[in-house]
């Protein structure tokens, strides 16, 4: 386990961008589940899935992002040109070369004494981020750090594979990490397990030629009209158990770190792997559902490592906004990786979901 405490960082404000384009799972029993009207019921009540926003177009992550991070920093009046560092967590890049990060430092007219990178990392990057920034702040080598996080998976998801298909949606988000004078303590915990990495996997499409001798599943390989190489592919079941053995551990982990009991926290707010996941997870540890919000892939679909900024803005925007919150969040999967954190959101600016217009 890498685990950290800091005390000079802090978030001050968070948004998050979903396309305006969405799709329905009632609308596809026919192309996805022939014609089983009560296969999908029994989905929507049992995972929790029902709608999901994508792409439709040409656009974007960065497209996402920009719209994220111009909302964010025109709604704090923050002088651009006081931005240290940009961090793009990200697994669907614009390009393989330049990094997005460098790509949007221009569009949006950032200073030149401002350090940007990549990180690839999916459903646990945005504690990644997170834990990147505020330890770029505790170095004093950064005072104001733009973190944007997010993934548009409908563009590796083959839209006919009724595995995957109905799961994933598209989405982005920005968060301005700043130095904290309070002297408020952060803790981080992160963890991998790279033994597993084809559990969720995008086999074809980079510079390795998938091969057996290195992929241990046989059904990865497995195409068809439906699926092909470069499509992501994803071991349901695998992910689930790593899922509820893995995120009570964490949880008790980052409890014990920062030596607070669980009714001081005042939302968990996990990666939004689905709804069955997450209400398992809850139930594991004794936690009360109604703190560990779980409607976000219903709404918007799997975002990957934009699933948690999509919920806080979606679910406590409101909350957030206009007091302070304890709070854990905890991202794990693809990887496979865990990351957790218990930090406070204490009046931040924390707008509701933006939508995102594609031209036409």
């Amino acid at each position: 386990m890498s685990k950290a405490i800091f005390n000079q960082a802090k978030i001050s404000g968070i948004v998050t961008v979903v396309p305006s384009n969405f799709r329905l799972i009632d609308d596809e029993v026919d192309t996805l589940y022939n014609g089983d009207i009560k296969q999908i019921e029994r989905i929507k009540k049992s995972i929790g899935l029902n709608k999901r926003h994508i792409l439709k177009g040409a656009s974007t992550t960065a497209d996402l992002c920009e719209l994220a991070a111009n909302k964010l920093l025109d709604g704090m009046k923050i002088d651009r040109n006081t931005i240290d560092a940009v961090i793009t967590v990200t697994q669907t890049p614009d390009y393989f070369q330049p990094s997005t990060s460098a790509y949007l430092h221009g569009r949006l007219d950032l200073g030149q004494n401002c350090a940007t990178f990549d990180v690839n990392q999916g459903c646990s990057g945005y504690v990644y981020g997170l834990w990147l920034g505020f330890m770029m702040i505790q170095t004093n080598s950064c005072e104001n750090v733009l973190l944007l996080a997010g993934d548009t998976l409908s563009k590796v998801v083959n839209q006919a594979d009724s595995n995957v298909a109905t799961l994933f949606g598209d989405g982005a988000s920005a968060t301005l990490i700043q130095k904290s004078t309070t002297d408020t303590n952060s803790y981080f915990t992160i963890h991998s397990n790279g033994k597993k990495f084809d559990t969720i996997i995008q086999p074809k499409g980079a510079f390795r030629t998938p091969s057996k001798k290195e992929i241990n599943d046989d059904r990865i390989f497995e195409v068809s009209d439906k699926r092909t190489l470069e499509n992501l592919y994803m071991d349901g079941a695998e992910v689930f158990n790593f899922s509820i053995m893995t995120e009570p551990v964490a949880i008790k982990e980052i409890l014990e770190i920062s030596n607070t009991a669980e009714e001081e926290i005042d939302y968990i707010v996990f990666h939004q792997a689905n709804k069955y996941i997450i209400s398992n997870i809850a139930r594991r540890l004794k936690f009360p559902l109604e703190k560990a919000p779980s409607e976000t892939t219903g709404k918007y679909g799997n975002q990957s490592s934009a699933s948690i900024p999509c919920t806080i803005c979606d679910t406590l925007s409101q909350e957030v906004s206009s007091k302070k919150l304890n709070v854990i969040l905890s991202g794990f999967g693809v990887g496979l990786s865990w990351a957790t954190c218990k930090l406070a959101l204490d009046k931040i600016y924390c707008s509701e979901v933006i939508f995102y217009d594609e031209e036409e």
